[in-house]
C-alpha cells in the first residue's frame, strides 16, 4: 500500500491547483484522475487541424489565475478573448465599461417601450461593476510577497481592506437568483427573458448582473484553454508531486484513512482533498471507525446531496467550417453572445416545458421535435471561434466553431433514460 501525506481526487483546475501547491510545500502529494488526462472543463483538443476547446471558451482572472501563474512562474502567451452580444440583427462589441452605454442603447432599440426598466437595470450593473472593481481590482493577497514590497501593502492593500467589507455587503443582498431579481423590475416577459437567458438558471444576481465586467476580463491563452492546465500539470510534477490517472476512488475509509481506486490499488493518506464528483464521494464513503456523530452527519450530508440535481445542461457541437476567419470577423469577436430572437424563451422554456415533463409518455417524438423548434428559435447561443484568438486554430482558410446552448437538466434526463437521447441530439 502507498502512502502519501496529501492524496488530491479529481485532476480538473481545482485540483491541480491544490496539488501543485501542495507539492511546491514539499508534501509528498499524488493527484487521482479518472479521466485518461487532467484539466476537466480547462480542456482543449484538436481533429483535423482545428482547436476546439472542451469546456470552459475564454477564461477570467478574477485577481486570482493570472496572478497564481507568476507565483507559480508558469509563463504562458496569453490574449485578451474580447466579447460581441448579438439580438437578431443588431450587433454591439465590448472591449471597455464604456461599450455598457451602447449595450443600454441596443436594448432601447430593441425594446423601445422598456426605457425605464432598462434604466433600472442599467443602474443595477453600474453598482455591481463597481463592486466588482474593488472585489477583483487587485491580485489577491495570498499570492502577494509583502515582506519584500511593504509599500504596496501599505498604498494599494490596506485601503483596500476598508473598501471590501462594505463590497460583501452589497454581494449579500444580490444572492438571490437573478430571475427572482428581475421579476422585480421588469414587467416586459421578453426583455425579462432576454437578460437572464444568458446564464444557469437560479445563477446569483450578484454574479449574472456583473457580466458586462466580466466579460472585459476574459483571456484566451494561445494553443487553448487546456494550456493552463497543461502548465500546472507540468508544474506538479516539477515539485516532485505524483499524478495517476485513468484511476478512479471506488472505495473511501477515512477511520484509516485508505482509499481503493478502480484498479484494487489500496493508498494512505494523512490529507484528503477531494475535487471530484461529490455524489460519488459520499457514495463510495465507509462509516466503520468513526464516531457516532460523524456517521450519522455522513448519513445525513450524503441523502440531501444525493436528492439534488443541476437545473440545466450544456450542450455544445464543434464545427469546421470553410469560410475564412475573416468571414466570422466582419461579425463579431472571438467570444459571440447571440440571440436570433427578441422575444426570448419565455413559456417555451416554463409552461411548455412543464407540460412536456409532466406528460412525457403521451408525448410522441414529433411533439419533442416541434418544442425543440421552438426552444432553438428563441434560446441564445455562446459562440467560441478559437481561430480569431489565435490564428493557428484552424487550417489556412478555414474556421473552427464551438456552438452552444443550455438546456433543463430534467429533459436530458428524460431523454436519456427513454432511449431518445440520440434522435434528440440529431435533431439540435
Amino acid at each position: 500500500m502507498k502512502a502519501y501525506d496529501a492524496i488530491v481526487v479529481g485532476g480538473g483546475i481545482s485540483g491541480l491547483t491544490s496539488a501543485v501547491y501542495l507539492a511546491r510545500a514539499g508534501v509528498k502529494t499524488l493527484l487521482l484522475e479518472k479521466n485518461d488526462k487532467c484539466g476537466g472543463l480547462v480542456n482543449s483538443f484538436s481533429r483535423d487541424g482545428f482547436l476546439f476547446d472542451g469546456g470552459v471558451r475564454a477564461l477570467e482572472s478574477a485577481g486570482i489565475i493570472l496572478p497564481m501563474l507568476k507565483q507559480l512562474e508558469i509563463d504562458l502567451e496569453i490574449v485578451k478573448s474580447f466579447v460581441s452580444v448579438g439580438i437578431e440583427n443588431d450587433i454591439m462589441h465590448i472591449t471597455s465599461k464604456e461599450n455598457l452605454k451602447d449595450y443600454e442603447d441596443l436594448l432601447i432599440r430593441l425594446y423601445p417601450g422598456c426605457g425605464e426598466e432598462i434604466d433600472k437595470v442599467m443602474s443595477i450593473i453600474k453598482k455591481i461593476m463597481k463592486n466588482i472593481e474593488v472585489l477583483y481590482g487587485v491580485d489577491n493577497p495570498l499570492f502577494k510577497d509583502f515582506k519584500s514590497n511593504r509599500s504596496e501593502l501599505a498604498k494599494v492593500y490596506f485601503p483596500w481592506l476598508f473598501k471590501f467589507p462594505f463590497t460583501l455587503r452589497s454581494i449579500n443582498k444580490l444572492k438571490m437568483p437573478v430571475e427572482e431579481l428581475l421579476e422585480k423590475i421588469i414587467k416586459d416577459s421578453s426583455l425579462k427573458n432576454m437578460i437572464s437567458q444568458h446564464f444557469f438558471k437560479n445563477t446569483p444576481a450578484f454574479f449574472a448582473m456583473s457580466y458586462f465586467y466580466l466579460y472585459q476580463d476574459y483571456f484566451y491563452p494561445k494553443g487553448g484553454v487546456g494550456k493552463i492546465s497543461e502548465a500546472v500539470e507540468k508544474k506538479m510534477l516539477e515539485f516532485g508531486g505524483e499524478i495517476v490517472t485513468g484511476r478512479e476512488a471506488r472505495e473511501l475509509n477515512p477511520g484509516n484513512k485508505t482509499m481503493v481506486d478502480n484498479w484494487g490499488n489500496s493508498y494512505r493518506y494523512d490529507q484528503l482533498i477531494w475535487t471530484a464528483d461529490l455524489k460519488q464521494l459520499y457514495n463510495i464513503t465507509k462509516v466503520e471507525g468513526l464516531s457516532e456523530e460523524t456517521s450519522r452527519e455522513i448519513k445525513t450530508q450524503k441523502k440531501k446531496l444525493l436528492a439534488k440535481h443541476g437545473a440545466e445542461s450544456v450542450f455544445s457541437v464543434f464545427i469546421a467550417v470553410d469560410e475564412p476567419p475573416e468571414t466570422f470577423k466582419a461579425i463579431s469577436h472571438g467570444h459571440f453572445f447571440y440571440s436570433p430572437s427578441k422575444k426570448g424563451l419565455g413559456e417555451t422554456n416554463r409552461f411548455e416545458l412543464k407540460k412536456l415533463l409532466t406528460n412525457w409518455s403521451e408525448n410522441s417524438d414529433e411533439d419533442i421535435s416541434n418544442w425543440l423548434d421552438r426552444f432553438c428559435e428563441l434560446n441564445t447561443y455562446e459562440i467560441s471561434i478559437p481561430v480569431l484568438k489565435d490564428s493557428n486554430a484552424a487550417p489556412q482558410g478555414k474556421t473552427g466553431l464551438i456552438v452552444s446552448l443550455l438546456f433543463d437538466y430534467e429533459l436530458a434526463r428524460k431523454l436519456s433514460e427513454s432511449k431518445r437521447h440520440k434522435e434528440f441530439k440529431d435533431d439540435l
